[in-house]
């Protein structure tokens, strides 16, 4: 097994002979959300290509999230709806939500390949050009052009609207910004947190013996407070699939640069009696999981992103390789150091990758769970009032189910005891996402649309940032983008009755009927049931 190739970037030098693409829509980023609105752009009779930064499409869908944060199953409409029938057909079930990356992975290519939709990969945004406030070229590093007559950012960090010069936001806003209740620094959590008292010194009891690796900040100075706030994004991981099939397992390999003590919070926890760490591992079919972030110390490598959104794309690769050796040190150090308990060794090396997984990186994801980056700043912000039902919308383009969903910010230390910070999980009734969110202010930029890092306060995005909830979005945007198009208008002038009319023969659910049983708590729960075991 070989890791080599499993990168989020490499320089790409300039073709002596670039390419330019003319379209009438033009996507940057290969995500679920470029997908459907890709397809939905040719059932609409445009002409349209996807631009992706890395060597793959299908975002986190491809990459490792085979559990689906659904939501409301009753919310799910559209191409959204579509995947999801293709993974339960290709499966032999009438509902099908879990499925494995590669059955992912050759629905998303077998779809694309029915409406001939061309991909070009490795194409990483260099510069824009723009006229009174209107997009109309993007060139890449390796000298390709794409000109369009409508642009949609898909990728998860906003790049493209970064580039435009478009309003965004980065962190976390305080509660006064939006009048909000959960937004900002968060102490309160019930969740993914140290259930007994850790001490945070390399000896214990002793300060001036050093912090173990894995704490944040130290300062009480800094802690803040309650809704306060700041530039700090909830913390990243991969989606790791894992199987325990002996003739399709491979044992976790030592990553590079591993270092054990990057873990002794984690042990000091184990031999607490708190073993937790691999609790969010749900089953996928054949055998396989999609193991997720679960307790005080696990695969979210707390703080350590902050630079991602706005950062170079050198400096995302050096974040991106120590997230890769966080989350396989983790696996590797649980399986193989002799100072954890013989129980905790024998249940994590039962497992391991399977080898028909991710072939081409080393049966590692691709793709690392950007949760949040940028989020753009339009005339409307989506904020938890909407996800609350205090605030309605009247432009629906699509509705959101999941809780209000942040995972820790930061790691610190408060009188001698280890404490993680900002994690929310808020159940809420299905909303609806307003058009004004996924298009800018007209004088920032009149052919842009972004359906991944939509107008929205930290909180409510994560409600927002789900999957399937990407899928309808795109799908939307094409749709608002066609009409745009075709009327001869900016995409804030798209006549929203007109768009309303289109989602609704487009299969796309804009209201949730109130007639449906659904109980948000006991969605909640199926995530988040599980409970920490004493050993």
């Amino acid at each position: 097994m070989s890791l080599e190739n499993l990168y989020y970037y490499r320089p790409i030098e300039k073709k002596s002979n670039p390419e330019h693409f003319e379209r009438d829509l033009v996507i940057y980023g290969g995500t679920s959300a470029a997908i459907t609105a890709a397809i939905q752009a040719r059932k609409s009779g445009l002409s349209v290509i996807i631009a992706e930064f890395g060597r793959f499409i299908g975002g986190m869908t491809a990459s490792g999230l085979g559990a689906t944060d659904l939501g409301a199953e009753a919310a799910l409409g559209g191409l959204s709806k579509e995947f999801y029938n293709r993974v339960s057909k290709y499966y032999g079930e009438e509902k099908q939500y879990k499925f494995e990356p590669k059955v992912a992975m050759e629905i998303y290519k077998k779809w694309l390949k029915e409406y001939e939709i061309e991909v070009i990969y490795q194409q990483r945004l260099e510069e824009v050009v723009m006229e009174n406030g209107e997009l109309k070229k993007l060139i890449m590093e390796d000298g390709n052009s794409y000109t369009g007559k409508v642009f949609i950012d898909a990728t998860y960090e906003g790049d493209l609207l970064a580039k435009s010069n478009v309003s965004y936001f980065v962190g976390r806003e305080s509660n006064a910004t939006y009048k909000e209740i959960y937004n900002g620094v968060q102490f309160n959590g019930q969740h993914h947190k140290f259930e007994t008292w850790i001490d945070p010194y390399v000896i214990e009891g002793n300060k001036e013996s050093g912090y173990l690796k894995g704490i944040t900040e130290t300062d009480m100075d800094l802690l803040g407070y309650n809704g306060q706030g700041d530039k700090r994004i909830q913390a990243y991981n991969f989606r790791v699939c894992l199987t325990r099939d002996d003739d399709n397992k491979i044992p976790f390999p030592k990553p590079k640069n591993y270092d054990p003590d990057r873990y002794m919070l984690l042990l000091r926890y184990i031999h607490a009696g708190f073993w937790d760490a691999m609790n969010l591992h749900t089953m996928l079919p054949n055998g396989k999981t999609d193991l997720n972030n679960f307790g005080g110390f696990s695969s979210d490598n707390i703080g350590m992103n902050y630079d991602w959104p706005d950062g170079s794309y050198k400096t995302r690769e050096e974040i991106f390789q120590d997230h890769v050796t966080y989350n396989l040190g983790m696996l590797y150090f649980l399986s193989n150091d002799k100072r954890v308990p013989k129980v905790v060794r024998d249940e994590v090396s039962e497992w391991g990758l399977p080898k028909d997984e991710f072939v081409e990186t080393g049966h590692w994801p691709h793709q690392l769970y950007i949760r949040e980056g940028r989020r753009m700043i339009s005339d409307y912000v989506m904020t938890d009032h909407n996800c609350l039902g205090t605030q309605t919308v009247a432009d629906s383009i699509g509705l959101a189910s999941y809780q209000m969903d942040s995972h820790h910010v930061r790691r610190v230390v408060i009188d001698g005891r280890v404490v993680n910070e900002g994690d929310i999980q808020i159940p809420v009734s299905p909303f609806a996402i307003s058009y004004q969110s996924i298009r800018p202010k007209a004088e920032e930029c009149t052919n842009l649309l972004v359906p991944v890092c939509l107008s929205s306060s930290h909180i409510a995005y994560g409600s927002i940032r789900m999957e399937p909830v990407f899928m309808m979005l795109g799908q939307s945007a094409a749709v608002a983008a066609s009409l745009s198009i075709k009327k001869e208008t900016t995409v804030q002038d798209v006549n929203y009755e007109e768009l309303r009319e289109e989602l609704l023969q487009a299969g796309q659910v804009l209201e949730w009927d109130d007639s449906i049983k659904d109980d948000p708590i006991e969605r909640m729960k199926e995530t988040f049931g599980k409970e920490t075991m004493r050993i």
